[in-house]
């Protein structure tokens, strides 16, 4: 399981990286979708709030790549993985299954370090 974790960890940072920086640099074409979901995307564009998603997957793959500090990539790609999942099962269906497989290796990840977060499930009385 070990191995399936560090497989999981590498490929998901340099998803996160890849396409974080895609973001800043444009190096990968990537057509605006059609619709509501290009409406939203074009939205996030000009309000400049992508920027701060784009920035937050650059450092979280930057993080798992590096091994350190797994735990706070998976605190900050967190929520950027349930808003791709949101976007795809609402307004762009056709991106739903590579949104799939990047929750699915969040959550081999996150059992491989599970002890760090196991102060948070745990009830207090």
């Amino acid at each position: 399981m070990k191995i399936a974790v560090i497989v999981a960890r590498i490929l998901l940072g340099l998803m996160f990286l890849i396409f974080g920086l895609n973001g800043f640099l444009n190096f990968l074409h990537m057509p605006m979708p059609p619709g509501p979901a290009g409406q939203y995307m074009g939205v996030l564009f000009v309000s400049h709030y992508l920027s701060v998603v784009f920035l937050l997957e650059v450092v979280g793959g930057a993080l798992l790549l590096s091994g350190h500090f797994i735990p706070l990539a998976l605190v900050l790609l967190g929520p950027v993985i349930f808003n791709i999942l949101l976007f795809h099962t609402f307004l762009f269906p056709a991106g739903f299954p590579p949104a799939l497989v990047v929750t699915i290796l969040w959550f081999i990840v996150f059992y491989g370090v599970r002890q760090a977060f196991a102060g948070i499930f745990v009830q207090k009385v």
